[in-house]
């Protein structure tokens, strides 16, 4: 279980035959959580070819219905 490092003060209040059945691991950085929540690293998407046009959205297009 990942907690933010900050909490770990209020771990006295969690009875130890509980916390003894859970891995903790205390966190202070979105970076660590990621390490440890995510197989893999997400890669950012390229950037768009400044060549190839943007579909219209389908609201743009003519005839297209209006839903609310």
């Amino acid at each position: 279980m990942l907690i933010p490092e900050e909490n770990v003060k209020d771990l006295v209040e969690i009875p130890d035959n509980i916390k003894n059945k859970l891995e903790i691991v205390p966190v202070k950085w979105i970076d660590k959580v990621l390490e440890i929540a995510l197989e893999r690293r997400p890669e950012p998407l390229p950037e768009p070819d400044e060549s190839t046009p943007i579909p219209p959205k389908p609201d743009d297009q003519p005839g297209a219905a209006t839903t609310h």
